[in-house]
């Protein structure tokens, strides 16, 4: 009997994240980024976002009663366009982790991360890894006045930050996968890419993503950096 019980509430999270469609999701990953930055005394420094090489957006991942893995969410990926100046397209992609049992009384989580140098990146751009185990990952700071030179922030290859019941705080990931999410790919684009050819090329974005470029644009003014020295992806 706990065995089927836990089927069926694994499939009924499976239901519950497949319904909302690659575009709807893109839409409140928009959401989610400019709701933080526009609450900078308790949102993410712009300086560290200036800083990144990629950004990783999970709205309202789902952890607890729903799911039998602990944490499960769907969302994007995005990186500085090969020029190095500006944001490229979104790639689909997964968070999956956690104990697995089920567990009563989960809640929907937003979830962004920040990756912070090549390492990192080399990361994102493989088919999946490992938060905490094959990349380094730190709670990252909150507020404008907060020192973005601490030492989590300065070697970490990936910060990360959680919003739930409208409290946002740096957050740990540990131990949670992140991996390719081919068929919200295949949805958004309407074709085969793979995330590593949407974050390493000038793919396109679709329409839906020109409201998270520009905002990424927007917040992502350091003071004393020539865009052209920011980070670029690599093949």
């Amino acid at each position: 009997m706990r065995v089927r019980n836990v089927m069926v509430s694994f499939l009924t999270a499976a239901t519950f994240l497949m319904a909302e469609t690659a575009q709807e999701r893109l839409k409140s990953a928009t959401a989610v980024f400019n709701e933080v930055m526009e609450t900078p005394d308790k949102g993410i420094p712009e300086e560290l976002v200036g800083k990144a090489h990629c950004i990783v957006l999970i709205p309202g991942m789902k952890s607890g009663a729903l799911v039998v893995g602990g944490k499960f969410g769907r969302g994007y990926a995005m990186c500085r366009k090969q020029s190095g100046v500006g944001w490229g397209a979104p790639a689909a992609v997964r968070v999956e982790g956690g104990s697995f049992g089920l567990q009563i009384g989960g809640q929907a989580t937003d979830v962004v991360l920040l990756i912070m140098n090549d390492r990192g990146m080399q990361h994102l751009l493989s088919s999946k890894f490992t938060l905490g185990a094959d990349a380094s990952i730190a709670a990252g700071p909150v507020g404008r006045a907060t020192s973005a030179d601490t030492d989590a922030t300065m070697n970490a290859e990936i910060l990360s930050w959680s919003r739930s019941r409208g409290v946002f705080a740096g957050v740990s990931l540990q131990g949670a996968t992140l991996r390719n999410d081919d068929e919200g790919n295949n949805e958004l684009y309407g074709k085969n890419l793979t995330s590593k050819e949407i974050l390493t090329t000038d793919t396109p974005p679709p329409a839906e993503a020109q409201n998270l470029i520009a905002a990424l644009d927007r917040h992502s003014r350091v003071e004393g950096h020539d865009s052209a020295d920011r980070a670029k992806p690599k093949q």
